[in-house]
């Protein structure tokens, strides 16, 4: 029977690259697949990477495999409050780096990191159950197996959905990408290649259960004409080019990260709502974190060891707290409706755009999550 070092339980982008991460380092990997799921139709989701998940994705040789049009640079973002002339803008240049974010089609990235994990000779792809000193869990956040650990997921559902879909603008969209800011939803259009190159985007729309309902309900024409409402025609005329896609919105952390011989990583351990486009970075850098403690590990330390584990966790829970706090605090800042707090999240936006220092630093930590 063929010994594993470590048994990655879930094959998502999180696990793959895990997996591709340890078995680079020279250990023995058993990954277990997700569950097959019913095809929903055409993934359109688009994830907005950090510099620090590119460097990751380089460093597994998977990022620069990627075909072009699947990774879309951002060189400026601009956000609007709900009240005329409040905004925030970000700029690659005024940060002095080369672009803020890159958009990623996540199917093709799966793909990619798929592949990557088929040729690696350090993996075992499996189905069957395997004996390892360290088993890390990368299921999302239904996670089985750490229910049945015993590990308790706080989690605080915000009663909205998210809304995703690909469209095509009228006009080009300059490496821009816009996020609206309003009560009670936050909207985004993330720059895209695909299908139209330098003209497409990709659509996270947050808002309440209700109004997520209502708008499903739309046909294509009906949800275009809201979303030139919802933007003002600032990207062009928007028309749909995928079906929508649609799934609920909450935070969530684990009461524990690490036990003897186990670990959390990704959506395991936390879950962040989607406005400020984190939720993957932070799962990379859990998987950045973990492959360096184990790297760097005493050689009489074994991989099962509870102390060893607790570096990584004492290393990676300070930041996604933070960054749970920053998005929880925004959304509720800007699902006040009361005409004084409107006031005060408009002037601090129009503040914060003057401030360039405070600008650099927020900068700073999205590059760095």
């Amino acid at each position: 029977m063929k010994q594993f070092d470590v048994w990655v339980r879930g094959s998502g982008i999180v696990g793959k690259s895990l997996a591709l991460a340890l078995a680079r380092a020279g250990l023995q990997v058993a990954l277990r697949p997700d569950p097959v799921r019913a095809d929903t139709g055409p993934d359109v989701r688009a994830y907005a990477l950090n510099a620090a998940s590119v460097t990751l994705l380089q460093g597994l040789k998977v990022w620069d495999a990627l075909p072009a049009h699947a990774a879309t640079a951002v060189h400026d973002m601009h956000i609007e409050g709900d009240a005329p002339g409040a905004a925030l803008d970000f700029s690659a240049w005024e940060q002095c780096v080369g672009e803020l974010a890159w958009i990623v089609d996540a199917a093709v990235l799966e793909r990619q990191l798929e592949s990557a994990v088929k040729f690696a000779p350090h993996i075992s792809v499996t189905t069957h159950e395997v004996s390892a000193p360290l088993t890390a869990l990368c299921e999302g956040k239904a996670s089985a197996t750490r229910e049945a650990l015993g590990v308790a997921f706080e989690r605080n559902d915000y009663g909205h959905r998210a809304i995703a879909a690909r469209l095509v603008a009228s006009r080009g969209h300059r490496n821009i990408a816009r996020q609206w800011f309003r009560s009670p939803d936050v909207l985004a259009l993330l720059p895209f290649d695909t299908p139209q190159p330098e003209a497409s985007y990709a659509l996270v729309w947050s808002m309440p259960n209700e109004h997520a309902e209502r708008l499903l309900a739309h046909d294509d024409a009906a949800f275009a004409q809201a979303l030139m409402e919802a933007t003002a025609g600032a990207a062009g005329e928007l028309t749909l080019a995928s079906p929508r896609a649609a799934w609920p919105l909450m935070r969530a952390q684990a009461s524990a990260w690490c036990g003897p011989g186990w670990v959390l990583l990704g959506d395991a351990a936390h879950v962040v709502h989607p406005l400020a486009g984190q939720g993957l970075n932070l799962g990379l850098a859990d998987v950045t974190a973990l492959a360096r403690v184990i790297a760097e590990r005493e050689p009489w330390r074994d991989l099962a060891d509870e102390r060893l584990l607790r570096r990584y966790a004492r290393e990676r829970l300070a930041p996604t707290w933070a960054m749970g706090q920053l998005t929880e605090g925004l959304l509720e800042l800007f699902a006040h409706e009361l005409p004084a707090v409107r006031e005060l999240r408009n002037r601090g936006l129009t503040l914060v755009n003057h401030l360039t220092p405070v600008k650099r630093w927020l900068t700073a930590r999205a590059l760095d999550s």
